[in-house]
């Protein structure tokens, strides 16, 4: 309970911290974001439980990453974390999930997540801003991964790489569970662009 609170107030600190840059009154973020006011309000007093939906939605358009939104204080110069210890940014209803990690610093952070996506479940994407780009390394299973309506099988040992800019589906296929390593590279200056649309991974 200790450590929720706890990411509820790093939460809340760094949404008014990166509005506050981005020279956003409350109502102009709630309506590039299409969050409503009230759930801003709580979120900046560190209440409430926002959603996967919600965070992307606000780091996208804040113009920084969502575990820049969730993170703490440095913790030093190695960062080392334990997926264990990183609850799911989403969640699917066969056991697929989608985990965080970390984001690296610097003026084109990228984002390193790990995906566990069950047979026949899947996360659709809308496209991100011009400048994204998403690699996937698949380390057990198989999955698909769908790119502006065409198909592309990606199985154990294989990569793939693609611009984030166009609408993409992940797809768990076959008999096994499908686990994989995900970076979102994010272009230069997007960590203080206001203006990035969409929802990330």
């Amino acid at each position: 309970m200790a450590e929720t609170a706890a990411a509820l107030r790093a939460l809340a600190q760094n949404v008014k911290a990166a509005r506050a840059r981005a020279g956003l009154s409350l109502e102009e973020l709630s309506r590039r974001a299409q969050v409503s006011k009230g759930a801003l309000v709580g979120l900046e007093r560190a209440q409430g439980n926002p959603n996967f939906s919600t965070l992307v939605r606000l780091a996208d358009t804040l113009g920084i990453s969502v575990s820049a939104l969730m993170q703490g204080s440095p913790e030093g110069r190695v960062r080392i974390v334990d997926a264990d210890a990183v609850a799911p940014l989403w969640t699917g209803e066969r056991g697929s999930e989608a985990r965080l990690m970390l984001t690296t610093s610097g003026p084109a952070p990228t984002e390193i997540w790990r995906w566990r996506l069950e047979p026949g479940e899947e996360y659709p994407s809308h496209p991100h801003q011009t400048g994204v780009v998403e690699t996937v390394s698949v380390t057990a299973g198989r999955m698909i991964l769908i790119l502006d309506g065409t198909e592309h099988t990606v199985e154990a040992g294989r990569t793939a790489t693609f611009d984030g800019d166009k609408p993409h589906t992940y797809r768990g296929t076959g008999d096994e569970t499908c686990h994989l390593i995900m970076t979102v590279h994010l272009p230069p200056g997007s960590a203080v662009s206001p203006g990035r649309g969409g929802v990330r991974a």
